[in-house]
């Protein structure tokens, strides 16, 4: 009875050449050096082609049970982890699950065959063509804190769970390691939260010699009074400029690849560890941010820098002091004849002692801090200010005095 031996390409080559060699048409100098082995080994093919023809060819493991095939036990519990808790997950994410929680080592690539046997995971197809505008590849920065890539992401990052909706992941990159630096959730990407952000990496970290990123309000004035008038700043423009700190402004999302790939990571692995750890507040999330995730994650995938200087630089006493003035949203407003101050449709009435002479007209500032309080500012000094419910009558109004004198008491 025939018996069917499958050859590849290259082993039906070598029985061709083999065949030669047997019926004399060439030595075996010459079948070595067409068959691109040694010549020791093609006078061993020539012998086992001899006594078993063909199949001699085959390699002898071809059609055998692999010494590393994973037990029908160990499959039966890998597929039925995945089915209960890492269905949504990549393969790599869950090899690393099932080592980190279940003990189980196995390579991604048997992990990626079992899903997709389970119909868990979709092999990618490779995209014809190349439709996507080039773009130049820049080199990292050579040092730890030269260049930090910031942004937020807005996503369900709970999964909706115990009535929670979407909030914003605030996340910096050193762009030389692509190690996390920081981040942290809150309801939204506007001025207050991105300057608690700020002001606790500064604090605890020091001051990167320049931020990128991109052109959203909060950071970057856009219109065409930005472009006319060079001193218009957005609050955090004006803030990284009293701090020396140099923010560069993306053109494009690519132009800052770190950080958007970092959230097209995170929106991966996070979301689930936080499923996985039934985390759905953002204080308890922050936390798990501090003292797990971040350190795991910079474990996995930070990369040394080609320096070992650290440019961070640490705050002077002076800048710790001013922190919470730089960090807030400034406002202009103008002290009223009564010397009254309007503000967010709320009055205020400067009281008799100052630390400053104020006259009526003058144009003061108004600092809304992170902390949520409020201070009148005019030439370095706080004016010392009351709430009030409505300004006095007119007629008051006419018997107030011109200034308020420095140090003036009742």
């Amino acid at each position: 009875m025939a018996i069917l031996v499958s050859l590849s390409n290259r082993e039906l080559r070598r029985l061709e050449i083999v065949n030669r060699l047997l019926k004399g048409q060439i030595n075996g100098t010459q079948a070595a050096e067409a068959a691109g082995l040694s010549v020791r080994q093609i006078r061993r093919l020539k012998s086992r082609v001899r006594v078993a023809g063909a199949k001699a060819i085959a390699h002898a493991s071809r059609g055998q049970t692999s010494n590393f095939k994973i037990s029908s036990d160990e499959q039966s519990i890998i597929v039925s982890l995945l089915h209960e808790h890492y269905s949504d997950f990549g393969p790599t994410f869950a090899a690393e699950k099932l080592f980190e929680r279940h003990h189980i080592v196995r390579d991604p690539k048997t992990i990626r065959t079992i899903m997709i046997k389970e119909a868990l995971w979709t092999p990618r197809r490779k995209k014809g063509g190349n439709t996507k505008p080039h773009r130049a590849w820049r080199i990292r920065r050579a040092n730890y804190g030269e260049l930090i890539q910031f942004d937020g992401s807005y996503e369900h990052w709970f999964e909706d769970r115990d009535g929670t909706s979407e909030v914003c992941l605030l996340a910096a990159i050193d762009d030389a390691t692509s190690q996390i630096v920081s981040a942290w959730f809150d309801q939204h990407e506007g001025v207050f939260p991105v300057f608690g952000f700020w002001h606790k990496y500064l604090t605890n970290i020091g001051k990167p010699l320049s931020i990128y990123l991109d052109k959203f309000s909060t950071y970057k004035m856009s219109q065409k009074a930005a472009i006319e008038n060079h001193d218009l700043k957005t609050q955090f423009q004006r803030a990284m400029t009293e701090l020396r700190i140099e923010p560069i402004f993306a053109n494009s999302p690519q132009a800052k690849g770190r950080v958007e790939r970092l959230f097209r990571t995170l929106q991966d692995r996070l979301i689930k560890e936080l499923r996985l750890n039934n985390i759905s507040d953002i204080e308890t999330a922050n936390k798990f941010l501090k003292e797990k995730f971040i350190p795991a994650f910079n474990r996995r995938f930070a990369v040394p820098p080609r320096n070992p200087a650290n440019l961070h630089q640490q705050l002077s006493d002076k800048e710790k002091n001013n922190l919470i003035r730089v960090l807030s949203r400034q406002t202009p407003r103008v002290v009223q004849n009564d010397f009254t101050i309007s503000f967010n449709t709320h009055w205020f009435q400067l009281l008799p002692q100052q630390p400053v002479t104020v006259c009526k007209r003058d144009q003061i500032m108004v600092e809304e801090r992170i902390d949520g309080s409020i201070h009148f500012r005019l030439r370095n000094k706080y004016f010392n200010a009351k709430p009030i419910l409505k300004r006095a009558e007119y007629s008051d109004r006419k018997r107030q005095p011109w200034v308020l004198a420095a140090g003036q008491t009742d």
